[in-house]
C-alpha cells in the first residue's frame, strides 16, 4: 500500500513517497512517523525565534493521496474503514479534511453501514470515528439511508449517532430530526428533536420530540407527547394524540396512551380516555378504561366506563354507567348504550334514568330508544314487572335541579 504527501514551503515542493509491505497504518501513527523522519533528514531544527511563521505554517499541513484509514478491535476484526482520493492533516487541529471519502462501519467482523460525503472532516483516537460534512450512512441490509452532517460511530457502544438535520429514508418510512441514534445490533432507532416521521402503509405522520423505531418488528414508539395525522387519498381524516403511543406499521394497529384523544372527521366525534387502541385495518377505537365522547354537531356528550367505536358503520357501544347528555341538559343514563350517529338514534339497557329539563320530568325503565336530540324517547319496563315509572318534577323542584 503506498501513501504519499507533498510538503510544500518557500523553496518550491518537495515530494516524497513512502512504500510498506504491512497491511495499514493508521492515519495518525503514520503522520507523527513522517514528521519525525522529516526532522531527522533535515539535522537540527533552527531555532523558534528564527522560524518563518507562515512557513511553519505550511510545514504542519499534509496531504495524503489515496488515503486508507483502518481500525481493528482487539482480536483484529475491522470496526471502521474509510478511503479518500486526498486527506489534508493539520497538526494544530489533529483532523485531516478528506476529499470524497467512502467506506464501511464494521459490527463483529461485519458491514452494518456504508458511508460516504464529498468532503468531510475526519478525526479518529481508535475507539471512535467523527466525520463531519454532507455525510450520507446507508444499512445495505434494511436499504435505511441516513443523511446529515455530522456522524460518529462508537463501535464499543453499539451506537452510530448522526446529527444535524437528519433526513432518514426507508420503503417504509421517512423521517427528519436533529439527531438520529441507531443500536446496530437491535435494529433500532431513536429520533430526537423536532421529528417528523411519514409511513407509507399506512399513510401516517407522527410529530413529536422523542421517537424509537424497532425496525424488525416494525414498530414506533413516542415515549413524548405526540400527534398522529392519518391520511385518505392525501388529506387528514383522523387525527390523534397523547403522552405515550406504540404504532404497528404492520398490523396498523396504534395505542394511544396517557391523555389519549382521537379526532374523526367522517363521522365527526372526538374520543377522549386514558387508554385507547385505534384500529386503522379494522376501522375500529376501542377503549378499556373511562371514555368520553363527543359528537361535534349534534353538541352530545357520553361519557362510559368502556366503549368501542365502528367508524364505518358510524356506531358506538359503551358499557357501565353510560351517561348521554345533550345540549338543552337531558341526559340518559344507563348500563350499555348503542349509538347510532348516522340515525341520531340511541337505543339504551339497564337501570335506564331518562331525564329532560323543560317541561321537567324522569322516566325509569329497564331499555330506552330514541332521539335524545329531539327529547322523543320511549322508555319500556322489564320482563317481570313492565312497568315504567313516570315522575313529573314540580316547577319549584326544577328550578331548584337546576
Amino acid at each position: 500500500m503506498a501513501y504519499q504527501f507533498h510538503k510544500r514551503g518557500r523553496q518550491g515542493e518537495k515530494k516524497i513517497q513512502k512504500y510498506s509491505s504491512t497491511p495499514s497504518f493508521l492515519f495518525l501513527s503514520l503522520v507523527f512517523f513522517l514528521i519525525f523522519g522529516l526532522v531527522g533528514c533535515g539535522g537540527k531544527s533552527p531555532p523558534a525565534s528564527q522560524e518563518n511563521p507562515a512557513s511553519s505554517r505550511q510545514d504542519s499541513d499534509l496531504t495524503f493521496f489515496d488515503v486508507t484509514l483502518e481500525q481493528a478491535d482487539e482480536v483484529g476484526r475491522p470496526i471502521w474503514k474509510v478511503r479518500a482520493k486526498t486527506a489534508k492533516y493539520t497538526k494544530d487541529k489533529q483532523i485531516g479534511q478528506a476529499e470524497s471519502p467512502y467506506g464501511e462501519l464494521y459490527q463483529d467482523g461485519k458491514v452494518v453501514y456504508q458511508i460516504k460525503a464529498d468532503i468531510a472532516d475526519i478525526e479518529q483516537d481508535g475507539k471512535q470515528l467523527f466525520l463531519k460534512g454532507k455525510i450520507f450512512a446507508t444499512d445495505p441490509s434494511n436499504g435505511i439511508v441516513l443523511q446529515g452532517n455530522e456522524l460518529e460511530w462508537r463501535p464499543q457502544e453499539d451506537l452510530l449517532i448522526v446529527r444535524n438535520q437528519i433526513n432518514g429514508t426507508h420503503k417504509k418510512l421517512q423521517a427528519v430530526a436533529q439527531e438520529a441514534r441507531v443500536k446496530t445490533r437491535e435494529q433500532r432507532m431513536e429520533f430526537s428533536g423536532k421529528v417528523i416521521a411519514n409511513s407509507v402503509d399506512p399513510q401516517l405522520q407522527v410529530r413529536t420530540e422523542h421517537l424509537i423505531w424497532n425496525i424488525k418488528e416494525e414498530k414506533l414508539i413516542g415515549d413524548r407527547p405526540l400527534e398522529i395525522d392519518r391520511y385518505k387519498d392525501n388529506k387528514i381524516s383522523d387525527r390523534g394524540k397523547g403522552n405515550y403511543a406504540e404504532v404497528n406499521l404492520k398490523t396498523k394497529i396504534a395505542t394511544i396512551q396517557k391523555n389519549a384523544q382521537l379526532d374523526l372527521l367522517d363521522p365527526p366525534v372526538q374520543i377522549a380516555s386514558n387508554s385507547m387502541t385505534w384500529n386503522m385495518n379494522a376501522e375500529s377505537v376501542i377503549t378499556n378504561s373511562p371514555v368520553r365522547m363527543f359528537q361535534r354537531v349534534e353538541n352530545l356528550t357520553v361519557t362510559a366506563n368502556q366503549g368501542e367505536m365502528k367508524i364505518p358503520q358510524k356506531t358506538v357501544y359503551l358499557k357501565g354507567n353510560v351517561n348521554a347528555i345533550g345540549q338543552r341538559r337531558q341526559s340518559l343514563k344507563s348500563n350499555t348504550l348503542t349509538w347510532y350517529l348516522d340515525n341520531k338514534l340511541v337505543e339504551a339497557q339497564g337501570n335506564v334514568v331518562y331525564r329532560q329539563v323543560d317541561p321537567p320530568l324522569n322516566f325509569t325503565g329497564e331499555t330506552a330508544v330514541g332521539n335524545l336530540q329531539t327529547e322523543n324517547i320511549v322508555v319500556k319496563g322489564g320482563s317481570s314487572s313492565g312497568r315504567v315509572v313516570t315522575e313529573i318534577i314540580p316547577q319549584e323542584r326544577a328550578n331548584r335541579q337546576q
